[in-house]
């Protein structure tokens, strides 16, 4: 079994997130900003939902603000500016740094797994996305000028 399948998140409201139901799905990890000049990725990243979600894709956003201050709101500010903004509807996990020595656990698996340009680790910027298959198997990682809508394609071959 993968060990993609033993990690858990925290979501707001110091409620855990348990990556074990996510077994049989595919999966689309992106960490997230209300304030970056990639934020109307949201509207796309919602739209994915919106088609896939009965198929057995789910979409995990994890908010960061260690790109310059990109994030600075708390999980109930988040919350309300994604689903008023842009109608996210998708879980979005407690704001929390996906590099550094306060990484959380899911972004040091994903990263372990899979590196990005010229084999780095680190997360460059917002909206990196990272699609698990079926399997618990991390099968791409893009940076964020890739958009949703360019990974329709593969996510939809997952499925």
């Amino acid at each position: 079994m993968s060990e993609f399948y033993n990690l858990k998140a925290n979501l707001p409201g110091d409620k855990e997130y348990d990556f074990e139901q996510l077994k049989g799905k595919v999966v689309l990890v992106v960490n997230v900003a209300s304030k970056c000049g990639f934020t109307p990725q949201y509207k796309g990243l919602q739209a994915l939902h919106d088609k896939y979600k009965d198929k057995g894709l789910v979409i995990l956003g994890f908010p960061c603000n260690q790109f310059a201050g990109q994030e600075p709101e708390d999980d109930a500010s988040i919350a309300t500016f994604c689903e008023r903004n842009h109608g996210v509807t998708f879980p979005l996990m407690t704001k929390s740094d996906v590099n550094g020595d306060n990484t959380n656990e899911v972004y040091k698996y994903l990263k372990s797994q899979k590196s990005g340009l010229l084999g780095l680790t680190r997360i460059k910027w917002n909206f990196e996305k990272f699609l698990i298959d079926k399997e618990g198997k991390v099968v791409n990682r893009w940076a964020s000028t890739t958009t949703p809508e360019a990974i329709d394609a593969e996510i939809a071959s997952l499925l």
